[in-house]
C-alpha cells in the first residue's frame, strides 16, 4: 500500500469516527429532549397518586411515598365520571368518523372531480382557517339554540366534522395518485363512488390516519364550545368536569383529584395513537419527502 492510500484510508477512517460522534452526540440530544417531554406526564400521573397533604411539599417528589389511589375513587364519588366519559367517547367517536367522511367526500371532490369554479371555492374554502373559531362562537350557539339542540349530542359533534384542514389533507393525499388507476376503473364500468371506496380511500390511509388522529385529539380535548351546549351534567364531557374541580370548596384545589382526572383524559388519547402510529408516522415521513 502506497503512502496516499494509507493517507486517504486514515482520513476515511476518521470521517467515519467523526460521524459516528456527531450520530451518537445528536441521539443523546434527542433523548433528553424527549426525556424532558415526559416530565410533565410523569408529574401528573405521580400528583393522581399521592395522598392530599403531600402534593404541596417543599421537596419534589416523582416517586410518591405512600402511592395511593384514592384521588380516582374520591373523583369518581364526586362527580359522575362513568357519564362523561362516557359522553366524551360517543363525541369523539362519532366526531371524528363524522369529519373525517366529509372531508373524504369534499377533498375527492377538489381533487379527482372537474367542474367550474373548483379553484376558486377551494380557496376560498381554505379562507375560512383564517377566521378565529372565537368569532364564529356565538353565531354557532344561536343557531344550535334556535334549533333546539342545546344540552344534546347533535350540538356537540356537528358543528365540527367541517374541517377545511382535513379537506386541504387529504386532497393533497389524493392529488397524488396516478390517474391511470382511475382511467381503468372508469373503463371497467365503475362510477365516482366505486373509485372513492375502493381506490382511493385504501391508497390513502396514511392521510386518513392521521386526519383520524388529529380529530379525536380535537374533539377529545374541546373545552370552550362543550362549555356552551353541554350545560347539564349528563351531557357534560370530561374536560368540562375536570374544569369544575378546580376552584372548589374554600376556592381550594384538590390537585391529585385534578390530576387523575387528567390521568384519565389522557389515557384514551394515548390508545388511538398507538393504534394509529403505523400510518400516522408515514404520513409525516411521505410529506417530509414531498416537502
Amino acid at each position: 500500500m502506497t503512502l496516499r492510500h494509507r493517507i486517504q484510508t486514515r482520513a476515511l477512517a476518521r470521517q467515519v469516527v467523526l460521524k459516528r460522534l456527531v450520530d451518537t452526540a445528536a441521539y443523546a440530544v434527542l433523548t433528553l429532549l424527549a426525556l424532558m417531554m415526559l416530565i410533565p406526564f410523569v408529574w401528573m400521573l405521580s400528583t393522581s397518586l399521592k395522598p392530599a397533604e403531600f402534593i404541596l411539599r417543599a421537596t419534589p417528589e416523582f416517586i410518591p411515598d405512600p402511592i395511593t389511589t384514592s384521588s380516582y375513587t374520591d373523583l369518581v364519588d364526586l362527580m359522575p365520571v362513568d357519564r362523561m366519559l362516557m359522553n366524551s367517547v360517543v363525541v369523539a367517536v362519532l366526531g371524528t368518523t363524522g369529519q373525517v367522511l366529509v372531508s373524504a367526500l369534499a377533498a375527492y371532490a377538489f381533487a379527482r372531480m372537474t367542474w367550474r369554479g373548483r379553484e376558486v371555492v377551494f380557496v376560498l374554502y381554505l379562507l375560512t382557517m383564517m377566521v378565529p373559531r372565537q368569532i364564529t362562537l356565538i353565531p354557532q350557539f344561536i343557531l344550535i339554540r334556535e334549533l333546539g339542540w342545546v344540552n344534546t349530542y347533535q350540538a356537540l359533534i356537528l358543528p365540527g366534522i367541517f374541517s377545511a384542514f382535513g379537506v386541504f389533507l387529504l386532497r393533497q393525499s389524493f392529488l397524488s395518485l396516478p390517474r391511470e388507476l382511475e382511467e381503468a376503473a372508469f373503463i371497467d364500468g365503475a362510477n365516482h363512488f366505486v373509485i372513492f371506496w375502493r381506490i382511493v380511500l385504501p391508497s390513502a390511509r396514511p392521510a386518513l390516519a392521521t386526519l383520524t388522529v388529529l380529530s379525536f385529539m380535537e374533539y377529545w380535548n374541546a373545552y370552550l364550545w362543550p362549555l356552551f351546549v353541554a350545560r347539564r351534567d349528563v351531557f357534560m364531557t370530561l374536560p368540562v368536569g375536570i374544569a369544575k374541580l378546580q376552584g372548589g370548596p374554600r376556592a381550594l384545589t384538590q390537585w391529585n383529584m385534578v390530576m387523575a382526572g387528567a390521568v384519565i383524559t389522557v389515557l384514551p388519547i394515548l390508545i388511538v395513537y398507538v393504534l394509529a402510529q403505523k400510518w400516522f408516522i408515514r404520513s409525516v415521513t411521505l410529506s417530509g419527502i414531498k416537502g
